[in-house]
């Protein structure tokens, strides 16, 4: 069985590699989407899949999944950040493994209409839920420092001054609500002579800040990884595909924390302090894991992902005391 709409999940084999989908068990597909790792984990045992996403129209679209697996899927609305309560209000307390594919998805950049993306002329949305304030709402009332800080922090852009200005500048004749008007401001404000300008689109950056703030992904991300931490049992494994830099730093440093290879608070703090937590999990990939040539040969969007995975020990998990103690996450 294929996922829908020819989507490629990226980095399927070594997701399974890790995972060892074994008869029985419970998996959570954090980030459903269009449900190619949900395939793939079902296909491979007689297991049973919890899938979760933000967007209601992958939830109704996952519904014809739920009929072909008869039983074994089950595709629930709500965000990744929120797996342990949504699980447990249906009875699950443990889980076998959770996998995360963080970002967009295909379905949502292909899609006009959702503004994520700037290859298409359509509404400055950017909205996962569909619901809550816009990116357009970001653009026309942020002021130009909140705006600098969001352009820098979240999309690494080094002119983000320089949009942001650019933006205020523009705004103040004419509201803007489209991706194509907000592509070609930033455009025309990015020099021509940065080094990466004919490697990637000027508005790149720009957009994936502008995403990510409005859908607040950074600290979902810092939610999903402790809730994924409160679900899984024992010798569970916990898979996380990321995109770009400020995802991966997210996850480094919260396998890092957990596994107790986080620095201590202070030198002079002995190193079996009784405030310290004990590690939550074991470290499976030391540096992140690429995708091959063949996979970016024929799947462009693995280009930049990163795989990072953890095995859940048998310690409790950290509470927010824990995670201070030990340096944070």
């Amino acid at each position: 069985m294929s996922a829908r709409g020819g989507h490629i999940p990226v980095m399927l084999d070594e997701v399974l590699g890790h995972l060892g989908p074994r008869d029985g068990a419970i998996y959570i597909d954090a980030t459903f989407g269009a449900g190619g790792y949900t395939n793939a984990i079902l296909d491979a045992a007689a297991c049973t899949v919890w899938a979760i996403d933000r967007d209601p129209d992958a939830v109704s679209a996952g519904q014809a999944l739920v009929s072909a697996y008869g039983g074994r899927l089950t595709v629930l609305a709500g965000r990744f950040g929120e797996m342990d309560g949504l699980l447990q209000a249906h009875g699950i307390e443990r889980a076998d493994g959770v996998v995360l594919d963080l970002g967009t998805s295909s379905m949502q950049i292909d899609t006009p209409g959702r503004g994520f993306s700037f290859r298409f002329d359509g509404p400055l949305d950017m909205r996962m839920e569909q619901d809550g304030p816009q990116a357009s709402d970001i653009v026309n009332t942020a002021s130009e420092y909140e705006l600098t800080t969001i352009i820098r922090q979240y999309g690494e852009e080094r002119y983000a001054r320089r949009v942001a200005r650019a933006i205020v500048r523009v705004r103040a004749e004419t509201p803007i609500e489209t991706t194509g008007a907000l592509a070609e401001i930033v455009r025309a404000a990015v020099p021509r002579g940065r080094p990466d300008r004919d490697r990637i689109d000027p508005a790149t950056r720009t957009f994936q800040a502008l995403r990510i703030a409005t859908n607040d992904e950074l600290d979902e991300i810092d939610r999903g990884l402790a809730a994924a931490e409160a679900l899984l049992a024992p010798g569970g494994i916990l898979i996380v595909v990321s995109f770009h830099s400020l995802e991966d730093k997210r996850v480094k440093d919260f396998l890092k924390t957990r596994s107790g290879g986080a620095s201590r608070p202070s030198r002079y703090l002995p190193s079996g302090d009784a405030g310290a937590a004990a590690p939550t999990f074991d470290i499976l990939t030391r540096r992140p894991e690429r995708p091959g040539e063949q996979e970016v040969a024929r799947n462009p969007r693995a280009r930049s992902a990163r795989l990072r995975a953890g095995r859940r020990t048998a310690a409790p998990a950290w509470t927010n005391a824990a995670t201070a103690a030990g340096g944070g996450a």
